[in-house]
């Protein structure tokens, strides 16, 4: 039987939703127009997570901004982004995270064999020496708040210094954003649970003690 993979320590919730995401009869003038927007323009299905953060709207508006620079608009490789951001997901115990890019990583082009290995994380053999040193930089920035040397250097062999800079601020950001999605426990929309359901992705078999 298919089994979600889950971090060792589960998910990191408060258990219920503490800030519920604003519909829309509560909204202001401003707020409506930015809604009419995201869904105008919007290509992702995470109307929970906008619907939440729009209640700060003076923060969302350039939240917004910065975050598209990063994903869907980032310089680096789209496969790159989505490796990245799951792994930090996986890191945070973010399940909206988690649940969000697996189904635009999916589409972006991971596989869902890779992406049942992120939990691994950089040691597995399969990856390659770009996409080890990818997951070691989401690693030592989530425990050290710092890229270590070896993994620096390996990443100054893929990379140019402006995408070095903006895998920091990749990494940075989803780490932020997970804490925000923990701490309001945010649930993930009803097609994105849908979506998780269906992907073609398992954990491994546990081995039996006798």
């Amino acid at each position: 039987m298919k089994r979600e993979l889950t971090p060792p320590s589960g998910w990191q919730s408060p258990g219920y939703n503490r800030l519920a995401p604003l519909r829309s009869h509560e909204a202001n003038f401003v707020q409506r127009v930015l809604i009419r927007l995201i869904n105008y323009f919007g290509k992702l299905d995470a109307s929970n997570l906008f619907m939440t953060l729009i209640r700060n709207t003076r923060l969302f508006r350039s939240w917004l901004g910065f975050a598209a620079k990063l994903m869907p608009y980032g310089r680096l490789d789209r496969v790159d982004t989505e490796l990245v951001i799951l792994r930090v997901g996986w890191n945070c115990r973010a399940r909206y995270e988690w649940g969000q890019h697996v189904d635009i990583g999916l589409r972006a082009g991971l596989t869902p064999e890779q992406i049942a290995r992120i939990p691994e994380g950089p040691t597995s053999a399969q990856w390659s020496e770009k996409q080890a040193a990818l997951l070691s930089a989401c690693d030592e920035l989530h425990k050290q708040r710092m890229v270590a040397e070896t993994t620096w250097e390996t990443l100054k062999r893929h990379f140019s210094e402006s995408e070095i800079i903006e895998l920091l601020m990749l990494i940075g950001h989803y780490e932020m954003l997970a804490g925000v999605l923990n701490s309001v426990g945010l649930p993930l929309d009803d097609k994105l649970e849908a979506i998780l359901a269906a992907a073609p992705i398992h954990a491994p078999e546990r081995s039996e003690k006798t």
